[in-house]
């Protein structure tokens, strides 16, 4: 029930009730016109399902993350990861019914000019910036379908933008073979399931001796190893998407086997590939210990264990494999991912074009004329004239 009344004052206030029988709600104006036209705002917002309690918007922002994400079906992955983002808002004690689009762009200028410690640089990276941002945008749209805010104060704000492929650190293939040659012989295979298959850190610390059918030339991975609490570790299903069978170079079957037979005998296809402690797969922190050893040992200081998976994805695209076909061996849970991060490692249509055409002056001269006028060079193969 709506209704406009004249007070003693000569002020007029308009009110309604948003829920039969619920609270009144009220607003005083000067003149009878704007009570009338807050009325028929207030109305419409009802008919249309926009309307937002005025009071409701009074909890602060880290107020309602802490009631929003306790209902909330998360893995412990993503529980750390939205607790980091909303822990680093810089409005964490603003009403969120005065939480303004200012806010949000001041936050983001914050990360991307403050300290990360460590004798870094200045500034998270501006992908680290996109995934915070996004988990507590993911909050501000949880607050609009809560009817808390009226609208999502984070729509529209502009974040750092990447370079195309600037976060991506492919190693040389002399980079790998030196850090397969420097480390320890326990650590070489766990090098080579990176490099050569793909795999990540936790998805190789938790493979089982089962995991792998040396006659069939596959591995399949089914579990991650996370962290725990402590120095425990947290066995898991991977990421979304990411359970896949991964096809296995012959080369790399032989280096399986190999290991197999001198550090993990036995007939238990549940026994771990890696030894932790406790009976358990290694802990990310013993995992990093051991690539700081190996990667010391090998002078390559600024490759990350990660880098060896995109140095695998590097050698599929080199070979020609399409996105579908790189996305399921990594493990992407859509192409969009795969293209995100290697799409300027595929060829473009200009460089599909000068090759075709080489290929043509080819078969039709067999070899292009000398570009030299004394003839005493011989000339390359017209493939060779572009890039691969």
């Amino acid at each position: 029930m709506a209704s406009i009344r004249k007070m003693p004052n000569g002020r007029w206030q308009a009110q309604f009730r948003p829920v039969p029988g619920g609270k009144q709600i009220t607003k005083t104006t000067r003149r009878k016109i704007d009570a009338q036209k807050w009325l028929d705002e207030q109305t419409a917002a009802l008919t249309t399902g926009q309307f937002v309690d005025p009071k409701a918007g009074k909890v602060t922002f880290a107020e309602y993350f802490g009631q929003w994400s306790a209902r909330q079906v998360w893995v412990p992955g993503t529980e750390r990861a939205m607790r980091l983002a909303a822990g680093s808002v810089t409005f964490g004690d603003v009403p969120l019914s005065r939480l303004l689009r200012s806010h949000v762009e001041q936050w983001v200028k914050h990360m991307e000019t403050e300290l990360r410690g460590y004798g870094r640089e200045k500034g998270l990276a501006p992908g680290t910036i996109r995934t915070r941002f996004n988990n507590v945008r993911a909050v501000l749209r949880a607050a609009v379908r809560d009817r808390i805010i009226p609208a999502d104060p984070s729509e529209g704000v502009r974040l750092p933008r990447a370079r195309k492929g600037s976060s991506l650190n492919l190693p040389t293939s002399e980079e790998v073979r030196k850090l397969l040659d420097c480390s320890e012989e326990h650590f070489k295979i766990f090098i080579a399931l990176c490099a050569f298959a793909g795999l990540r850190l936790g998805e190789a610390a938790a493979l089982q001796a089962g995991d792998i059918d040396l006659e069939a030339r596959i591995l399949r991975v089914t579990r991650q190893v996370q962290r725990a609490n402590g120095k425990q570790v947290e066995i898991r299903a991977p990421k979304y998407g990411s359970e896949r069978t991964v096809y296995l170079a012959d080369v790399l079957v032989e280096m399986l086997r190999d290991y197999l037979e001198k550090h993990r005998p036995g007939k238990d296809r549940g026994r771990w590939l890696f030894e932790g402690e406790q009976e358990l797969p290694p802990h990310q922190n013993t995992v990093g210990y051991w690539w700081r050893k190996a990667r010391t040992a090998a002078s390559c200081e600024s490759i990350r264990l990660h880098d060896l998976r995109h140095f695998y994805a590097s050698g599929l695209i080199a070979a020609g494999c399409d996105v579908v076909t790189v996305q399921r061996a990594l493990g992407h849970s859509s192409a969009t991912i795969t293209l995100n991060t290697y799409a300027h490692l595929w060829p473009s249509a200009a460089d599909r074009t000068r090759s075709a055409a080489s290929g043509l002056i080819g078969d039709v001269l067999g070899k292009l004329p000398s570009a030299s006028e004394d003839g005493e060079d011989d000339d390359p193969p017209a493939a060779q004239l572009v890039p691969a």
